[in-house]
């Protein structure tokens, strides 16, 4: 049986809010907030499995200090945009 959409966005939401780290927690929350209703079920896909990764992995990539993997390149420069507009 699938997960009904408005609960998978909830979930991913809140795996987005409660990260290992606080630095995490509002740059992931802050991207679930302005992207996870537009996304398709591959997008929605793509972030359930980012959300697997180290949370000091994905801040040295998304702050720059390190380049991400290549299949998640072009969703880390996203997050990045969206983490640190101002």
């Amino acid at each position: 049986m699938s997960e009904p959409r408005e609960h998978r966005l909830k979930r991913l939401s809140m795996r987005s809010m409660r990260r290992g780290i606080k630095e995490m927690d509002i740059i992931l929350s802050r991207y679930a907030e302005a992207r996870l209703d537009g996304f398709d079920d591959a997008m929605l896909d793509r972030y359930d499995a980012l959300l697997s990764e180290n949370d000091q992995d994905l801040y040295q990539w998304v702050s720059g200090q390190k380049p991400p993997p290549e299949g998640l390149r072009d969703m880390i420069d996203d997050i990045s945009t969206v983490a640190f507009q101002r």
